[in-house]
């Protein structure tokens, strides 16, 4: 398989790529099965409003007045945030050990320095099943690593 040396891996996946199908494969695990996310009653979110994003991101948003939207995809071992730039799509890999979740007003997803804020709108308030799905993930991947109190 391939070794990801980048901390930061936002790709454009405008058009298929099976090396990025293979990178993303390898840094937050296969997706879910049709059976796996009837039974998680779903692995993606509605889009949601960007509000801001970290300067070193900024390159994937619309320079121009429009709104700009993403969603979450979650993997087995971390999720892909999905952003639509115009006519291009730009996704950005974060294992669950680099994941950081803010709740400020609206939420705020952290990782590698980086860090995208999204915008509490009604799109927000319909993803908190699965955002509430997505905290708990995360937290049962911390508890694999817990180390023992002294």
């Amino acid at each position: 398989m391939f070794e990801v040396y980048t901390l930061l891996l936002v790709l454009d996946t405008t058009y298929y790529n099976k090396e990025h199908k293979l990178l993303f494969d390898d840094l937050v695990g296969k997706p879910y099965t049709l059976f796996e996310s009837i039974k998680r009653r779903g692995i993606g979110s509605k889009r949601m409003i960007v509000d801001k994003v970290s300067p070193n991101l900024s390159s994937i948003l619309n320079t121009v007045s429009d709104i700009n939207y993403a969603n979450i995809e979650m993997r087995k071992k971390g999720i892909l945030i999905h952003i639509t730039k115009g006519l291009r799509n730009f996704t950005w890999a974060i294992p669950f050990y680099h994941l950081v979740l803010y709740k400020t007003d609206g939420m705020s997803i952290h990782a590698q320095g980086k860090f995208i804020h999204f915008k509490k709108s009604k799109n927000f308030y319909e993803n908190k099943k699965f955002l509430r799905s997505l905290l708990n993930e995360k937290i049962q991947f911390d508890e694999q690593y817990k180390i023992p109190a002294l």
